[in-house]
């Protein structure tokens, strides 16, 4: 039988509680399910980032799109990311995991469709924030319901799947930007067709999340016992779910009365705080690996790397590829692997991975034949290590390490300042590397990445293999800081 640590308020001596073992039936293939529909989101998340990788130039075209517009268009729906995953945070404590969702996917087709008719640079930026904003509420809400349907043992790969859907859509992304080029070239109005797929995901997350069901933590926080039990009694055995309820309940009991917790008391709680704090530099340093200036501006790196512009848009796929199957080894290891111990590998790769890249970009001169290839498979082998150890690993641990009263206010809050830092890098990365090329702009990431590496060793905490329960003791009452600091030593 597995048994987790529950804990009794916030002593920190709650007993060993034994929860009845997993089981498969028609209630986990219903969890399959929900996971599915939900992170359809992850799969809009995916396409509307990528798909501005090859609409981009054929854009600048038609729009008559100056450089300043340009990065207007890209960086816009990036920070539009980063007030949608403020605001998501706060709708979905408030509102529901749910309805938050249904609504965004609502704000995805309507982005989609002024995106596809803008006749003008302006109409095309109230489209790409529209679009950013149902992004960034993405980024909070999936995750989140995601980690607070699973159960413990295996809420990693059942969070994480939300990353993988990701990488599938700047997979579809990339597909389909070399498909339509290939079968339009860069004519006028191909970008149009790019952008209009995006519609039926966004349907296909609207209709599907009606039949799907609230999550059954949040209902327990409002104090909607019998709902939560009756949704979890879909999701697991009968026996399982009581349990469960239980568990959550003991947690939730001293505030069941409250409609959630105010920013100004998590503000004058140290540990509050401090779990604040971890989540945003997690969020930071996933962004400044640079993963996502490759997935923006990928084929711009590529060319500088000595590839033509036809051949870099299919080439580009490369790197699509094998980021999905990071993806899926990542979720084989979220349920049995450390993640502090995946955060130090990643970290440690990427940091080495840009320290090649900067010496051999170097080292072979532009126009060596072996230099264009030599740089690809390294751009690969950068995209594979962090889809593998970093991206699934630091959205997984977003979604479990806030607690409960706070889960959409905490993940909200480091998620902005992930948008905010992706859509700096996103805005300036077209000048970074036009003025240190691809050695400077690859040598200053592989010094930020090894600062992360020192963060992550020095300060984030082991989530794996604990209830969010027994997560949320352990955050309030200080003790997962000493167990992280026990950890790097």
């Amino acid at each position: 039988m597995t048994t987790i640590n529950t804990p009794t308020g916030t002593s920190g001596s709650g007993p060993q509680v034994p929860l009845p073992p997993l089981t498969t039936g028609p209630h986990s293939r219903r969890l399959g399910q929900v996971a599915i529909i939900a992170t359809f989101g992850g799969l809009l998340f995916g396409y509307d980032t990528a798909v501005i990788n090859g609409a981009l130039n054929p854009m600048v075209v038609d729009l008559h799109l100056t450089k300043l517009t340009e990065g207007g268009v890209t960086s816009g729906l990036l920070f539009g990311a980063a007030v949608g995953a403020i605001l998501g945070g706060r709708l979905s404590d408030g509102w529901g995991r749910r309805k938050s969702i249904i609504l965004m996917s609502i704000l995805f087709f309507v982005g989609a469709l002024t995106c596809v008719v803008a006749p003008s640079f302006g109409v095309m930026l109230v489209g790409r924030i529209v679009l950013g904003l149902a992004i960034g509420a993405a980024s909070t809400i999936v995750p989140v319901f995601l980690a607070e349907l699973a159960p413990f043992e295996i809420r990693g790969s059942l969070a994480g799947r939300n990353e993988m859907m990701i990488v599938i859509g700047q997979l579809a992304a990339f597909i389909i930007n070399a498909a339509i080029s290939t079968l339009f070239g860069e004519g006028h109005g191909v970008w149009r067709i790019m952008l209009a797929v995006e519609a039926l995901p966004a349907l296909a997350l609207f209709f599907g999340m009606l039949r799907m069901p609230e999550s059954p933590r949040w209902l327990a926080s409002k104090g909607r016992d019998e709902e939560a039990l009756a949704v979890l009694s879909t999701l697991r055995t009968k026996e399982r779910a009581t349990a469960e309820l239980a568990e959550i309940d003991q947690v939730t009991a001293e505030e069941s009365q409250r409609k959630g917790m105010p920013i100004m008391e998590i503000l004058r709680n140290k540990w509050l705080v401090r779990i604040i704090l971890i989540g945003i530099g997690l969020g930071v340093a996933q962004q400044l690996t640079g993963i996502n200036a490759i997935q923006y501006y990928g084929q711009t790196v590529l060319i500088q790397a000595g590839f033509s512009a036809s051949a870099a848009i299919i080439v580009n796929i490369g790197p699509g590829i094998v980021g999905v199957i990071g993806a899926i080894i990542a979720l084989r290891m979220m349920d049995h692997f450390s993640r502090r111990r995946t955060f130090i590998i990643g970290f440690a790769s990427t940091t080495v991975i840009h320290i090649l890249i900067g010496i051999l970009s170097n080292a072979l001169p532009v126009g060596n034949p072996a230099r264009p290839w030599v740089l690809l498979i390294l751009i690969v082998l950068f995209v594979g290590s962090v889809q593998t150890f970093l991206n699934v690993a630091v959205w997984v641990t977003l979604s479990e390490i806030f607690p409960l009263k706070m889960r959409g206010f905490g993940i909200g809050v480091s998620v902005f300042f992930l948008w905010i830092a992706n859509a700096f890098l996103g805005l300036y990365f077209p000048t970074i590397i036009s003025a240190f090329g691809i050695t400077g702009t690859f040598f200053g990431f592989a010094v930020v990445n090894a600062l992360a590496l020192l963060f992550v060793w020095r300060a984030v905490p082991e989530t794996r293999g604990r209830s969010l329960e027994k997560l949320e003791e352990d955050v309030t009452t200080g003790n997962i800081y000493i167990k992280a600091v026990k950890a790097a030593k």
